[in-house]
């Protein structure tokens, strides 16, 4: 009897630990600045994320200065924004609170970009729900 539930705890101890090693990668950026140094972080690090870790999920919530990521002829990185908005676990979300501030459009924003009613909110709603949080910034 002792010799098979040695093999069998062996057995559930290591699948234990081969499913614990899987873990959610589920990161959101908060982009509040229009600086063209972080515009281009923003996109390098979800390139580099993406490239490692396929099935990650990733946010860019971008409010206050941050909102010029998302509007075009201001978007430095537009075309980059419009091809990762493809990806069903990349998503780039507007405040429309400060699109309203800005007076910024629908129309004025670049392909793929999202609104969300509150910026911060969507931070905070998605910090509960146990995402990564990563402030933009250089």
């Amino acid at each position: 009897m002792r010799k098979s539930i040695i093999p069998l705890f062996l057995l559930l101890f290591v699948s234990g630990f081969l499913f614990a090693q899987k873990t959610d990668y589920r990161v959101v950026f908060d982009l509040t600045s229009k600086d063209s140094v972080d515009q281009h972080a923003v996109i390098r690090w979800i390139n580099e994320i993406m490239e490692n870790h396929p099935e990650a999920q990733v946010e860019v919530v971008m409010f206050a200065q941050g909102t010029a990521l998302a509007v075009k002829g201001k978007s430095l990185v537009s075309d980059a924004v419009t091809k990762f908005a493809e990806n069903k676990n990349v998503s780039f979300k507007i405040c429309s609170i400060a699109m309203k501030n800005q007076h910024i459009d629908q129309s004025q924003l670049v392909t793929g970009v999202q609104q969300v009613p509150d910026g911060i909110y969507e931070i905070i709603s998605k910090q509960r729900d146990g995402w990564g949080y990563i402030k933009a910034s250089h």
